[in-house]
């Protein structure tokens, strides 16, 4: 790499985006602000953390990771636990830290705080993660839960599987089940078996990572129309499953980190067209734009405004993509 020139310039000129993904993301935010979209996505994000409140208070992991000389803010005053290092850190000094392998914290990127955030777990639930590994979230919801109640962490690769347990068992979790099965087959599998229903769901369907070129600018390559729609057919068959096995009454937040919306804001539009229930209004503290209704030349619910959309150069954070979903009853999930 020439050293007159940038990091991010480099990246540009490695990984451009390809025409039809910038026709996509105009399509979306016009091309003023789809330019400060790419431009922000060839830069890193900052080093986000969650306090695992399971083995240490926020103020007693603050004070030591200060002794590091680090520079910490807490930007959500209702989640003290979230922090930033604004210091610049060596490569991989913030995974290798005794505080990090004894499990005082997790390194987590604060887009991907947000679904459980808003499904907001608490003592006694009884949880679905149905896409779990590598188990931030899982993690994430057990201390919010206080190691009370069950979460069921499910995850069909095996190798996954190993992240998956090492991760809550760094992280002191006790009140997770972890299964290893096709997420479509296991609900499919407690609807016929059980007449067992969950409190929350979380279904945080795998995507095709349009938020998150900031981490990884090779999706940039492997960007395509076909890719998207093919992810979006499996997205679809894993919330539906999911919202049979959920109580009524019951909320499920799905959530991708991508910003196409046939991963998005047109799944939950199936939902809604096929099942009795209601998008919820989310409040979460950061820079949000409203779900879009429509898209190429598809008209979608008025409801679908209540999901919330996170871009990158919104926030300095990855996108994403959050919804809260409410049943209000058993219509359309007869087995």
């Amino acid at each position: 790499m020439d050293e007159k020139k940038s990091y991010s310039e480099y990246l540009k000129e490695k990984f451009p985006p390809k025409p039809g993904f910038i026709e996509r993301m105009e399509a979306l935010l016009g091309k003023e602000d789809a330019k400060e979209f790419f431009d922000i996505c060839y830069t890193p994000t900052p080093n986000s953390i969650r306090c695992n409140t399971l083995k240490i208070s926020v103020v007693e992991l603050k004070n030591r990771l200060e002794t590091y000389g680090w520079k910490l803010k807490q930007p959500f005053k209702d989640f003290p636990e979230i922090m930033i290092i604004e210091s610049s850190l060596k490569p991989g000094e913030l995974g290798k830290t005794r505080e990090h392998l004894l499990g005082y914290y997790y390194v987590q990127e604060i887009s991907s705080m947000l679904p459980i955030m808003a499904l907001k777990p608490k003592a006694g639930d009884f949880i679905l993660d149905l896409c779990a590994s590598p188990g931030s979230k899982t993690t994430q919801a057990a201390a919010m839960m206080e190691n009370d109640g069950t979460i069921i962490a499910n995850e069909v690769s095996m190798g996954r599987i190993g992240i998956l347990s090492s991760n809550l068992e760094r992280c002191g979790v006790m009140n997770t089940i972890k299964t290893r099965k096709d997420g479509v087959a296991l609900c499919e599998k407690i609807l016929k078996k059980s007449k067992f229903r969950f409190d929350k769901i979380l279904v945080d369907a795998p995507c095709s990572g349009e938020g998150t070129l900031r981490k990884s600018p090779k999706t940039f390559e492997i960007w395509n129309p076909n890719m998207i729609k093919k992810i979006a057919s499996v997205q679809k068959q894993l919330a539906i499953a999911a919202l049979k096995i959920l109580k009524v009454d019951g909320e499920m937040i799905y959530s991708t980190c991508t910003l196409a919306p046939e991963e998005d804001e047109m799944i939950v539009n199936y939902l809604i067209e096929k099942f009795d229930i209601e998008v919820e209004q989310l409040n979460l503290p950061l820079k949000f734009r409203c779900g879009v209704c429509e898209w190429e030349g598809k008209n979608l619910s008025p409801e679908v405004k209540k999901c919330l959309r996170l871009y990158p150069q919104d926030n300095d954070t990855d996108g994403f993509f959050v919804a809260k979903i409410k049943k209000i009853s058993n219509k359309g999930c007869e087995i």
